[in-house]
């Protein structure tokens, strides 16, 4: 957000706003005082401010501003480690007008344009290579999505002692590993933006269909997701896999309301009310996706992703599937991105095209990469009752619900075991 959209925070939830402006007030910090770890809590505390205090007192009319002069305090006196004047200051500043706070000028007194952002150097940052994927994860739900480690704790179903230990171990790594703030070389950037997809496609991922737990999705964390990458989308416009990626989300999440059973089991593609799914997004990710496919020729797996949810999308029933033009799309994505979960997807596609025998045994070849995971054998299952082998589909969907770690999916296993039973 540019200082001339200043006007437009006034539509919106203070939530969403202080989530938008988290990234930019830690960036101006970094540039000016280095240290990730610090200048982050201090934007935390911030932001813990603003939540408690704009309810009340009302909203400032600069919260960039605002939230810049208050972070900026919280540091000093973290770097002071001067306890008895920060309660002195925290004291005179609580009783500190909002309005007076609004005029703050450090913004531009730090040296940034009013249109600068530094949200994807921090996210470059956040998906350091030196730090594991699940670390990337949390700092970049923690220092770009504004989120506190309580809800990143929820979210993940962990202890939020653990994920503050995470989430401190990733600053510290960054340090020892010499980061700096700044934008990756020219050299770089391919790899860096991968990881910075492969982040945000995780968060949603585990949004869209939760590792573990009760719930079957988190609709909060596939929300966040798809903001950052609306957020991506908007600072590299020509980036097609960028484009790619928030396409196949769109695509993905119009189905949300429709996967879920009233008692919270997973309810599968073949078997989702369509009604149900939600048009506008569809209309959104299918024309983003089919504007990218066709203004450029470096296809991505990511756009070929989107490609296939769309064909899913647009269809009125399963019926009127074009499995054939899936199938094409599944064949190109092996080529481009090969890997175990993208040939159980063309397994699939090949049922759907040639017969369950053709998928059965286009699903050997995963027995040994995919052996413990659930969806694997939910699949098997599935073709061999479409090829009429009850007994075999049976024992396919006893192992998937062995192997399933979320409950909602266990359910609709067990149902469909039962089913065939």
């Amino acid at each position: 957000m540019t200082a001339g959209d200043e006007p437009r925070a006034a539509g919106y939830g203070t939530e969403d706003l202080l989530r938008e402006l988290a990234p930019q007030v830690l960036g101006v910090l970094m540039r000016r005082y280095g240290g990730l770890d610090s200048c982050e809590d201090a934007v935390q505390e911030a932001l813990l401010d603003a939540a408690g205090q704009w309810p009340a007192s009302g909203r400032p009319d600069n919260p960039r501003g605002w939230l810049l002069t208050v972070a900026t305090r919280r540091l000093t006196d973290m770097l002071r480690s001067d306890s008895a004047r920060r309660r002195r200051e925290d004291a005179s500043y609580l009783a500190t007008p909002p309005a007076v706070l609004a005029g703050a000028d450090a913004w531009l007194a730090d040296g940034a344009t009013p249109g600068s952002d530094d949200t994807l150097t921090l996210l470059f940052l956040c998906c350091h290579p030196a730090l594991t994927p699940s670390s990337q994860v949390a700092l970049t739900l923690r220092a770009v999505g504004g989120l506190s480690t309580a809800e990143i704790a929820r979210a993940f179903g962990v202890p939020e002692a653990t994920m503050a230990q995470r989430i401190s171990r990733a600053k510290q790594q960054v340090r020892v590993a010499g980061a700096r703030f700044e934008r990756p070389a020219a050299a770089d950037l391919g790899d860096r933006m991968r990881v910075v997809q492969q982040v945000l496609y995780l968060v949603f991922n585990e949004g869209y269909s939760a590792s573990a737990g009760d719930g079957l999705q988190r609709a909060d964390l596939s929300a966040e997701a798809i903001r950052l990458t609306r957020l991506l989308r908007r600072l590299l416009p020509d980036d097609a896999e960028s484009a790619g990626l928030l396409a196949l989300m769109l695509l993905s999440d119009a189905r949300r309301a429709a996967r879920v059973a009233p008692d919270g089991a997973l309810v599968p593609l073949v078997e989702q009310d369509r009604a149900r799914w939600d048009s506008a997004l569809i209309a959104e990710g299918a024309a983003l996706i089919t504007r990218t496919l066709a203004s450029t020729a470096a296809l991505g797996p990511y756009q070929l992703q989107a490609a296939i949810a769309a064909v899913h999308d647009e269809a009125p029933s399963l019926a009127d599937t074009d499995w054939a033009e899936i199938l094409a799309l599944y064949q190109l994505l092996a080529r481009v991105s090969p890997g175990p979960m993208v040939s159980l997807g063309r397994a699939v596609a090949i049922a759907m095209v040639h017969g369950p025998a053709a998928g059965l045994a286009a699903t050997d070849e995963l027995a040994e990469p995919l052996r413990r995971h659930h969806r694997l054998h939910a699949v098997r299952g599935h073709l061999h009752e479409m090829a009429g082998n009850r007994a075999a589909a049976a024992a396919d969907y006893a192992r998937a619900a062995g192997y399933a770690t979320n409950a909602a999916e266990k359910r609709y296993l067990m149902r469909q075991l039962e089913r065939v039973r």
